[in-house]
């Protein structure tokens, strides 16, 4: 049951919004570098989710481990098209960015443990 105003509305970012950002972020969870045994979202490779609700539209900002990495011609086209699946979704993007460049900082700390980091 999702969570609404006084007039009934669903509150600023819960409800579709909240779901469809939820299950997009699932289905970043099964995308992986082939090189490192973590996901792309827990490696920290994804830098912003933006989800318009009303056109069922998800952009995602991302990058890669390093400009030379072997899977930037096919991760990209992967990530959007499983963006893309997710119900709710009718358009997804994805844009590359190299700037901040990605670091081992970036990755979530269950990452680092995963990959004894830690």
């Amino acid at each position: 049951m999702s969570e609404t105003k006084s007039d009934g509305g669903p509150l600023p970012g819960i409800g579709t919004d909240a779901g469809i950002r939820e299950k997009v972020i699932e289905a970043l969870q099964s995308c992986y570098d082939p090189e490192i045994p973590v996901n792309i979202y827990e490696l920290g490779l994804v830098y912003d989710i933006s989800v318009d609700e009303q056109k069922g539209e998800v952009g995602i900002r991302m990058t890669l481990t390093s400009p030379a990495c072997p899977v930037a011609g096919s991760l990209p086209p992967e990530v959007e098209a499983k963006v893309r699946a997710v119900p709710g979704v009718n358009k997804a993007s994805v844009e590359v960015v190299w700037e901040p460049p990605w670091t081992p900082e970036k990755m979530t700390e269950a990452a680092r443990l995963q990959l004894g980091m830690l």
